[in-house]
């Protein structure tokens, strides 16, 4: 098969993605072999690119957001047959989805939402994945008067996180966006208010105060220090970056809950694993009733040109939605 991969992990300035022919991936027992239409990237490819290393004959293949077709079913797999048109997120100790074909446990898998083309549906999985899990799997309760501020509203997981909180919930959705297209994509999206980097005096100009959660996707460490004075007692932060430091001792005499979501903590501790599955089913559900969007905003075709300028453009944290790679 055809694959985008490398040997040694390696900083932008050495780019060292090649196109590369790799062995066809095995299926196991509960594997789909899927051969892949689109795939989405994120930031967490850039990350692993500088962090992890491969050999000449085990390189790797990065990626973790696809839609395709699946070309093969293994021995115990139920739900599926050869031919389904599907999208998922993937494991991150896995080879990734900048390939051809991909080996993937049907427990992270959904058949794709029927409205929507491949390129469409790979933007989806991981930011929608990671939202759902943050806001929406950790028992909070949000009522009428639940507002709720989500800290970069116009990136992969802060637009999908304005969708869900809309569409699954009655909460007030605040969301931070500083340039003139990403205020108007956050607002596209479905946020109430969009407000910029000077969180406190821009909330309390709205008279908007005693916020029920905060989900901060970017730049934790920078607004630490005025969270605890934005949420209410029993309050609760979100997070999904990964700030040198989090000193949450102010949180104490709010009693606030701090969550730490990873997307990838079901598949690598096999915990889980299948209400991913379901989350994707009704994100597809959702789609298909007009409720949410593909937050795709621009689609390339994949090579290694057009995969270097997209992770320099991750690096820079200049993206707006997803950028989708279509196989030629």
């Amino acid at each position: 098969m055809k694959a985008f991969a490398y040997d040694a992990a390696h900083p932008l300035t050495d780019f060292a993605l090649t196109l590369r022919d790799l062995p066809d991936p095995v299926p196991g027992p509960q594997d789909l072999l899927v051969r892949i239409e689109a795939f989405a990237l994120n930031p967490v490819d850039t990350k692993i690119r500088q962090r992890r290393g491969g050999t000449a004959d085990a390189p790797v293949v990065l990626g973790w957001d696809a839609a395709g077709i699946v070309e093969a079913v293994g021995a115990q797999v139920q739900g599926f047959a050869v031919g389904d048109a599907v999208y998922y997120a993937g494991d991150l100790n896995r080879p990734g989805s900048y390939a051809r074909l991909q080996a993937v446990d049907h427990r992270l898998v959904a058949h794709k939402p029927a409205s929507l083309d491949f390129a469409d549906a790979a933007a989806l999985p991981l930011t929608a994945l990671t939202a759902y899990e943050a806001m929406l799997e950790r028992g909070i309760v949000y009522d009428a008067d639940s507002r709720v501020l989500i800290i970069g509203g116009a990136g992969g997981v802060g637009s999908m996180a304005i969708q869900l909180l809309k569409a699954l919930t009655p909460a007030t959705v605040i969301a931070t966006a500083s340039r003139p297209e990403t205020v108007a994509f956050a607002q596209l999206m479905g946020a109430d208010h969009v407000i910029g980097r000077d969180v406190q005096p821009e909330l309390a100009a709205l008279g908007l105060h005693d916020l029920h959660a905060i989900f901060s996707t970017t730049h934790t460490d920078a607004y630490l220090p005025v969270i605890p004075a934005l949420l209410r007692p029993f309050g609760h932060l979100m997070v999904i970056d990964d700030p040198a430091a989090l000193d949450i001792l102010p949180f104490k005499q709010k009693a606030l809950s701090v969550h730490w979501e990873f997307m990838f903590a079901k598949s690598i501790n096999g915990s889980r694993m299948a209400e991913q599955q379901a989350v994707l089913r009704q994100v597809a559900a959702l789609v298909d009733a007009g409720t949410l969007v593909s937050t795709r905003t621009r689609t390339l075709t994949a090579s290694v040109d057009t995969l270097r300028e997209a992770h320099a453009a991750l690096e820079a944290g200049a993206l707006i939605g997803k950028t989708v790679m279509r196989w030629d």
